[in-house]
C-alpha cells in the first residue's frame, strides 16, 4: 500500500484571475499542467468579460 501524502506535501499553484493560493485537487490529477483558475467564477472573469452586457447598454448596444 503507497503512503498517504500531507497536505502540505502537495503542489500548490496560484490563480491567474484572483492570486490566491490553489492546492492540488485529486479531479485534477490529469490535467494539473493545464489548471489556471481556483473556481468557475475566476475562469469566466479571466478577461473582465462576462456573459451580461454592461449596465449602461442594452441588448441592442445603445
Amino acid at each position: 500500500m503507497a503512503r498517504q501524502r500531507r497536505k502540505s506535501d502537495l503542489p500548490v499553484k496560484t490563480c491567474a484571475t484572483c492570486g490566491r493560493p490553489m492546492q492540488w485537487r485529486r479531479k485534477w490529477a490529469r490535467v494539473w499542467d493545464e489548471v489556471r483558475y481556483c473556481s468557475e467564477g475566476c475562469r469566466r472573469q479571466r478577461s473582465g468579460v462576462s456573459g451580461a452586457p454592461p449596465a449602461d447598454r442594452d441588448a441592442f448596444g445603445r
